[in-house]
């Protein structure tokens, strides 16, 4: 890799122990390296993970020309079918799954859908409303799943599957 190459590559040194690659949303390329690991070792590294990096810039460049970010009036729009919809699907999907979640926020997050905090309260991103109405459903049962397994276990697995047995199909619906 030449001198440009390394250049269009933000390097960041921490207290780490590893060195790991990262794709941005904006499609950067980031490195998080140890502080005293040499710039060369960080190149071989690079280097070596170029098939890697070609292949997921790839599929975020699809990612994101397929769900473009939304104007301002879109992302209002979706913010008001998250607020909406989802109380009424938690709701739903609570009662089927006997889970009570302390609480709901709809979040802009951009790298997750959902999240459920030790104390039971679940995120939702507002941009998971751009997606179909089962990928919709399978996150909120995903997330009330996490209420009673807060790990992704064979146990939550079941437990999901329990309730939406096609979710592996709803899954896909996300990464399309």
């Amino acid at each position: 890799m030449g001198a440009k190459a390394m250049q269009e590559i933000q390097v960041i040194r921490s207290r780490r122990k590893t060195v790991a690659l990262e794709i941005r949303p904006d499609l950067t390329v980031l490195v998080r390296a140890p502080l005293n690991m040499p710039e060369a070792e960080i190149r071989r590294f690079v280097d070596k993970h170029h098939g890697w990096l070609d292949t997921h810039l790839k599929q975020a460049e699809t990612r994101r020309e397929q769900h473009p970010e939304p104007t301002q009036e879109q992302a209002q729009a979706l913010i008001q079918k998250a607020r909406a919809i989802l109380p009424g699907k938690v709701a739903h999907y609570a009662a089927r799954m006997g889970v009570t979640p302390t609480g709901i926020t709809i979040t802009g997050a951009r790298t997750r859908f959902g999240s459920c905090s030790p104390k039971n309260r679940l995120c939702f991103s507002w941009r998971l409303m751009a997606y179909p109405e089962a990928a919709i459903d399978y996150v909120v049962v995903h997330e009330l799943a996490h209420i009673r397994h807060k790990d992704h276990s064979p146990a939550f697995h079941r437990f999901v599957a329990s309730v939406l047995p096609d979710h592996l199909e709803r899954r896909k619906l996300l990464r399309e």
